[in-house]
């Protein structure tokens, strides 16, 4: 749990720059988590719908500091799907937009926080949570099912540290929400960020709105990430043209992008001075599991790199035997403290 417990560390920096434009601390920032995760019981699982704003943030740092066990859910769920989720789940408590808050459950208000609620079900089944377990993920292939992926703190805390080392994140960048922080790979940049004292643009403008762009301009955001689709986009927007003096380095991942358009961006990057980054990673892996450095985005386009910082790649063949010669079929393996605890199917899947 270091990576949630040792934030007080960067008490002056700036955590959080709101869609107002508020400039929020660390200090201020966990003064507003710790009164959230406090009005809950120690170890038990919460449910919290997600937007791209500081309650949301606020509660998902402080959910975690309180120990407690989070399934992030995207706000854009499905209706039935999330009846679906609480029937099979019977999570103690949900966390979401107040404006949600009218769910076809027994619930209790127990704490309201800006424009978020806490409610407290009436959910009496009894079941284990296992000691390390810390988060569940639906995975990017699983919409529509209740199948999560549970991380545990270890998890999140080796691929944060792995992210952070490769992609050398600093307390002066300041990365902006480009994804749902309910999506895996969003969740690492958030992570990876807070561990090095960075700062977290919020937003929910998309690449499309004039605003996304007048907020990277006027907070000078220093990185962003995106799935093929978007980078599909910023090439009908013409990235190559736009003036953004204060972008450090862009991150690529959640899809195989095509060779040629990977190269495309690869050459812009090495245009403006910005390193472009092609990763591959899997929710089952909590994020990350290799990239390719900036140095070779050109030359290796469209491969997937190198393992992460403590990670390890290997070939097996059909009996299991590690591949040994160069150009043999085989079964990629990875090995790593990112590894997650499996799937999740119920709440008695969760022990």
């Amino acid at each position: 749990m270091y990576l949630y417990n040792d934030l007080e560390k960067y008490s002056s920096n700036i955590a959080i720059i709101t869609e107002q434009s508020e400039q929020i601390s660390y200090k201020e920032l966990l003064d507003a988590a710790d009164s959230i995760g406090s009005r809950i019981k120690k170890r038990c699982l919460v449910f919290a719908v997600c937007r791209n704003c500081f309650e949301s943030v606020a509660g998902y740092i402080g959910f975690m500091r309180a120990g407690a066990v989070l399934a992030l859910i995207s706000d854009t769920i499905d209706n039935i799907l999330f009846a679906n989720l609480l029937e099979a789940y019977k999570p103690e408590y949900i966390y979401l937009p107040a404006e949600k808050s009218g769910l076809e459950i027994n619930c209790t208000t127990v704490f309201s926080y800006g424009s978020y609620t806490l409610l407290k079900t009436d959910c009496n089944i009894d079941y284990t949570l296992h000691d390390d377990l810390a988060l569940l993920l639906s995975t990017s292939g699983s919409t529509g099912s209740q199948k999560f992926v549970r991380q545990s703190y270890r998890n999140i805390c080796s691929n944060a540290e792995a992210i952070a080392q490769y992609l050398e994140i600093t307390s002066v960048d300041r990365s902006i929400t480009t994804m749902p922080m309910s999506y895996t790979y969003k969740l690492s940049i958030i992570n990876s960020h807070l561990l090095q004292g960075a700062s977290i643009i919020l937003t929910e403008a998309t690449l499309m709105e004039r605003r996304f762009w007048e907020i990277i301009k006027t907070h000078k955001a220093t990185t962003f990430g995106g799935v093929p689709y978007l980078y599909e986009m910023l090439k009908k927007l013409r990235f190559g043209q736009m003036n953004l003096p204060s972008l450090r380095y862009i991150t690529q991942a959640g899809g195989k992008l095509s060779r040629e358009l990977s190269v495309e961006f690869a050459d812009i990057c090495e245009q403006k001075g910005i390193r472009y980054y092609t990763m591959y990673g899997q929710t089952e892996a909590t994020a990350r599991m290799s990239y390719l450095p900036w140095e070779y985005a050109r030359k290796k386009a469209g491969s997937i790199g190198i393992a992460i910082p403590g990670g390890e790649f290997w070939l097996e063949d059909e009996q299991g035997n590690a591949v040994e010669k160069i150009d043999t079929q085989g079964e990629l393996v990875y090995k790593g403290d990112n590894v997650t605890l499996g799937y999740a199917e119920n709440c008695f899947d969760l022990c």
